[in-house]
């Protein structure tokens, strides 16, 4: 009988089968011991947050929320609840107003720039609209992370750019093409090769289907698992397309609007799989997921929001 050990892996990850195992996963070492994946901490966890601006809008409240390293965590909910917020808080583009924000185990706001940027260094961030630099072509654009923070020989720079293109399904010959040339799947595809260069622990994707066909969509979802899988990386999605949160997800939370919340409510109203999503009996987050008005809109009318 093959000997099982819980010993504690300071490492985000083990590799079982070429499949990224997650925290608390069995799997079998090279000399056939069972052990079980452990780490110390989570790789991002939000405590008690909360970010209310000048206006006294508050955003999110209360936000207890642990990304556990392999997991991919997409956050769902209707428009205006804060996940894009929480994106940014997440990085320290936005101040916590109370509560905080770690990031392997570091309150991000009590850093320094310089600390801060370092930890930033193992971000790669997929934006909504790819944000290419448009007076930069394709290659600068892909090396630009390369360029600022890793000390590589101008062809070794080329020949990554080259890999990274070819790994989202792009032909590397399309390095001196400018961004206005390229369709929007392409250049999506162009922003999600920039975030891997510096090899991120964590990946962070803001709507990164908006604006595509679903054939496309499917391909940014199959790099986002390809992501998790061959490069170990950590993500949390933005989304609103239900077909990619249950593709590419171990787990969906969803936010709900703090304006429409009893005090005493959680502004998470779901955190769990895909499978327990679709067995739900939160009617909120039923009619979400499925699309549904339902009494939105007659709440909505009532707030004279719209008109019949």
């Amino acid at each position: 009988m093959m000997e099982e050990s819980k010993e504690e892996n300071e490492f985000p990850w083990q590799q079982e089968n070429g499949m990224t195992a997650i925290e608390g996963q069995v799997f079998v070492d090279e000399n056939g011991n069972r052990k079980v994946l452990r780490r110390r901490r989570p790789l991002l966890e939000a405590k008690n947050l909360s970010v209310t601006f000048n206006n006294n809008h508050q955003v999110l409240r209360d936000i207890n929320l642990k990304v556990r390293p392999g997991e991919t965590v997409a956050i769902i909910g209707e428009s205006g609840c804060g996940k894009t917020v929480f994106l940014k808080t997440s990085i320290g583009l936005i101040a916590p107003t109370s509560g905080k924000v770690l990031f392997n185990g570091k309150n991000l706001a009590t850093l320094s720039s310089r600390e801060l940027i370092r930890a930033r260094s193992h971000y790669g961030f997929v934006f909504q609209q790819a944000a290419l630099f448009d007076s930069m072509n394709i290659g600068e654009n892909v090396a630009f992370p390369l360029r600022q923070t890793q000390k590589m020989k101008r062809h070794e720079i080329k020949d990554h750019v080259a890999h990274l293109l070819e790994e989202v399904g792009l032909n590397p010959q399309i390095m001196d093409r400018m961004p206005a040339e390229l369709s929007g799947g392409m250049r999506k595809r162009v922003g999600f090769a920039r975030a891997l260069a510096t090899e991120p622990d964590l990946m962070l994707y803001d709507e990164p289907t908006t604006g595509l066909d679903p054939i496309m969509s499917d391909v940014i979802n199959e790099l986002i698992i390809k992501a998790r899988d061959n490069h170990h990386v950590t993500g949390v999605i933005i989304t609103h397309d239900m077909n990619s949160a249950k593709k590419v997800a171990n787990r969906i939370v969803m936010f709900y609007p703090v304006s429409r919340l009893e005090e005493s409510e959680p502004q998470i109203i779901f955190d769990g799989s895909p499978d327990e999503l679709e067995k739900t009996d939160d009617k909120r987050v039923y009619q979400f997921v499925n699309g549904l008005a339902g009494e939105r809109l007659m709440e909505m009318a009532k707030n004279n929001r719209i008109s019949f």
